[in-house]
């Protein structure tokens, strides 16, 4: 997922961006590149690999004190991840510059228009195709208006907007708008020119987009770290806005009517230290340590006695069925919670894969309630899915993290999981704040039925409880997790066991396994092992086990030895009380809640596997943190 920025105020802008763009490196790129006016002279520097390259660029060839630019760090759809294909892009006559994140998808369609045109283009990226695009709606405005374009006479066309700048201003507009209607598909695009200096324009269509609103300065981002150390003021973009930013102002109107939208400030309540390492090595490392703060932040004001207080959902008629849908490990949440919301709220639960779900031509019934998961609440496939569900006339429930997200804007209602900014690329806390959310749900359920109180005491009792259980138990998790990880770094693949609510954990540990050591591992249910997996297993090809202390302890424990009969090494992680005839034991405090220790073990596992073989932990090669494109 790429990353935008861009600035209009009283400071100097290319550091500024470049400090916005260092903030915005967890979502993954390949490249970075920026944008700024030297006087009336468009300057761009690109960079493919790290942010590193593109500072060193900017120190050689940028010396300006220009109060306005545009940044982005980009993440490859269209084009491989060299420099010629790197953001920002340029109109092949000059005349502006563009970010972007999404993608086009008639981008060639309308490049085969330019083309016969005359316009040349310098990379195979949709984002030239559309900057180009935008220079060629503002050329057709000026063949109205001067008989000539841009491209004849720059000289002309820079002294005219000096001269009458509000024209020149709502031509830009003008050109953007139309080209924006032109183009089909999703995208958050910002754009600077020389005609309009000390303005940029921006906006959205399926993808994120929000401003900061500074004193004397405005800000455009994909993310609100990218300008958190200036502002905490945030507007949020919808789909198909369009921002108008200067140096004193900012407006936003529809793009397709240009009808004037007075939008709302929100207070942020995330702060700079809460996006910083705090010491630690990784990002990743400290939001799997923070977990226990996560735990009590989720809680806050949501338990009272027996009774769980969820306001949000009062007005929300109890459903019939349940379908939960979400991706990657906001599914693997959604798994875990069937389990308890079919136990304790009596309701039966369907969990879908959103990316197969908008595309089957679902049977959805009206009195299904539709969860959908999202830590970013923009991932576009669960987006995707939302608006089919809201069209079939369904009420969906979002579960997300940030505060104005598309999901939490679109949902009926919105239960937000606490976990503040996460920005390690492998999630984790929000993982563990999803579990907490969607355990609530399932007792406020059963609460509003009227059963279930005997389970509900015994839960709630637990759930106070394990904030400090998990405060002790992690830094011993983590010295576990140290060793087993050095002794298993031969591994080319792993499997992952579980069953009942340690099925889901089993498919989050062997994902968190790959995305960060990038060695092949699978999930599965343990019962399914003999069904055909079981024939892999040799001395090379170890197992990740978990076995709970519940109805399942036997069945598990049957897996394990059969894995073990055919000499496969298993690391074993059990709740103190029980044993096992194995020699990698790993043990968490007993607890009737023992996935919420379990999670983070397995992730610290897969931490230190992956930070021992020396790779790049916060930001795995090809992905991103989240998907915003399909």
């Amino acid at each position: 997922m790429c990353g935008i920025i861009g600035y209009c105020g009283h400071r100097p802008a290319v550091p500024l961006v470049l400090e916005g763009l260092s903030r915005l490196e967890y979502r993954g790129y390949d490249s970075a590149g920026l944008a700024y006016l030297q006087f009336d002279t468009l300057k761009v520097i690109r960079s493919e690999g790290k942010l590193s390259r593109l500072v060193d660029k900017v120190a050689q060839n940028a010396n300006t004190f220009a109060p306005i630019g545009i940044g982005h760090t980009r993440w490859a759809t269209h084009g491989l991840p060299v420099e010629k294909n790197a953001h920002p892009h340029k109109s092949y006559n000059g005349v502006l510059a563009i970010v972007h994140n999404g993608i086009i998808e008639n981008f060639q369609e309308i490049k085969n228009v330019l083309l016969e045109k005359g316009y040349e283009f310098y990379s195979d990226t949709d984002t030239e195709v559309l900057a180009n695009l935008i220079a060629d709606e503002l050329d057709n405005l000026f063949l109205e208006k001067f008989a000539h374009k841009f491209s004849d006479d720059r000289d002309f066309f820079v002294k005219k907007a000096q001269e009458n700048f509000q024209e020149f201003k709502a031509d830009m507009e003008e050109a953007f708008c139309r080209a924006l209607q032109k183009a089909h598909g999703a995208y958050a695009v910002v754009m600077l020119s020389p005609l309009i200096p000390q303005h940029i324009m921006a906006a959205r269509l399926a993808a994120p987009l929000l401003m900061g609103i500074g004193v004397g300065e405005y800000f455009v981002a994909s993310d609100v770290p990218a300008f958190l150390p200036y502002t905490r003021e945030v507007v949020f973009l919808d789909d198909r806005e369009v921002a108008i930013v200067s140096t004193s102002s900012f407006e936003v109107k529809n793009i397709l009517s240009r009808k004037i939208i007075e939008k709302e400030i929100h207070h942020i309540p995330w702060d700079l230290q809460g996006a910083a390492k705090d010491g630690y090595k990784h990002f990743m490392l400290k939001e799997i340590m923070e977990q226990p703060k996560v735990l009590r932040d989720c809680l806050v004001g949501r338990l009272q006695n027996t009774d769980i207080l969820l306001p949000e959902l009062d007005k929300i008629s109890i459903p019939e069925r349940i379908r939960i849908i979400a991706c990657g490990t906001s599914y693997n949440a959604g798994l875990w919670a069937q389990y308890y919301l079919e136990q304790l709220g009596q309701i039966p639960v369907s969990v879908e894969i959103a990316s197969e779900f908008r595309y089957r031509k679902p049977i959805v019934s009206k009195n299904e309630l539709i969860i959908v998961i999202s830590q970013s609440g923009e991932t576009a496939d669960t987006l995707g899915a939302l608006r089919l569900c809201k069209e079939l006339g369904n009420t969906v429930l979002g579960v997300c993290n940030v505060l104005g997200s598309s999901v939490a804007r679109e949902a009926d209602v919105c239960v937000y999981t606490q976990a503040g900014p996460e920005i390690s690329v492998a999630s984790t806390k929000a993982m563990l704040s999803q579990m907490v959310v969607l355990l609530l749900l399932a007792m406020y359920l059963g609460q509003r039925k009227n059963i279930g109180l005997e389970k509900r005491k015994i839960i709630i009792e637990e759930l106070m409880r394990l904030p400090d259980i998990l405060e002790k138990t992690l830094p011993v998790l983590r010295e576990k997790a140290q060793i087993f990880a050095y002794k298993y770094t031969f591994a080319k693949s792993f499997f992952y066991l579980g069953r009942g609510t340690a099925f889901s954990l089993a498919l989050e540990g062997a994902l968190k396994l790959k995305e960060l050591s990038y060695i092949h591992a699978e999930g599965y249910a343990t019962g399914e092992m003999k069904h055909g997996p079981i024939a892999l297993i040799d001395p090379d090809f170890p197992t990740f086990a978990l076995l709970f202390d519940d109805e399942y302890f036997s069945k598990v424990r049957s897996g394990i030895l059969e894995v073990k009969s055919r000499q496969g090494h298993v690391i074993t992680l059990l709740q103190e009380g029980t044993t096992l005839d194995n020699d990698d034991l790993w043990y968490i405090p007993k607890t009737s809640l023992p996935e919420f220790l379990a999670l983070p073990a397995m992730q610290l596992f897969s931490y230190e596997m992956a930070d021992y073989l020396g790779k790049d932990v916060d930001q795995p090669r090809n992905l991103a943190k989240s998907v915003t494109v399909e």
